[in-house]
């Protein structure tokens, strides 16, 4: 697959070179306050050996994400199968981004490519979101690139023990309400 750009951002494939600023993210409370326990650096790293994976076999995934600018590796987002447990199916689209990275509009920047992306090239009739009702950072970026949420579709991450990551809010896009 070939990489996708914006004005800004280079979505591209994986490289070795990323492993250390990823691993630097997972283990930033700020960037995982709403995605559960800090991750090791193996784990971290065998994260991206699954998304590199599953880019594989179907030919979308979670993208690295880099400031053209700079060269700077700033994140991660892409589109990803909603996982078997949750209480409904799709196709969900994501963005994780280091704390330098914040406030610079590149994740509605990015989130916007792989809109187009999933609609145009991949055929996708709609693409859902999904966060915990207080990543409200999150939704605010759902809500610029057109998704709206119902707050019947909230439900309770199944995974999750009660506390603050458990409720979660679903947000949808199909391809007709693009903007």
């Amino acid at each position: 697959m070939a990489e996708l750009r914006t004005d800004r951002l280079i979505l591209r494939r994986w490289r070795d070179s990323d492993l250390e600023p990823w691993a630097a993210m997972n283990a930033d409370p700020e960037v995982r306050e709403h995605l559960g326990d800090l991750l090791t650096r193996e784990q971290s790293d065998a994260s991206v050996a699954r998304f590199q994976a599953e880019f594989d076999q179907r030919g979308y995934g979670w993208w690295a994400v880099e400031v053209e600018a700079t060269g700077e590796f700033v994140g991660f987002a892409g589109l990803d199968e909603v996982d078997d447990y949750m209480p409904f199916t799709g196709v969900e689209i994501g963005w994780r981004l280091a704390r330098s990275a914040w406030g610079h509009g590149y994740a509605t920047e990015a989130a916007l490519t792989v809109l187009a992306h999933g609609f145009d090239a991949l055929d996708l009739s709609e693409i859902l979101a999904i966060t915990t009702a207080t990543n409200f950072r999150s939704q605010a970026v759902m809500r610029r690139i057109g998704m709206t949420r119902n707050p019947a579709d909230d439900f309770d991450d199944p995974t999750e023990p009660e506390g603050p990551l458990r409720p979660n809010v679903l947000y949808r896009i199909a391809r007709s309400a693009r903007i």
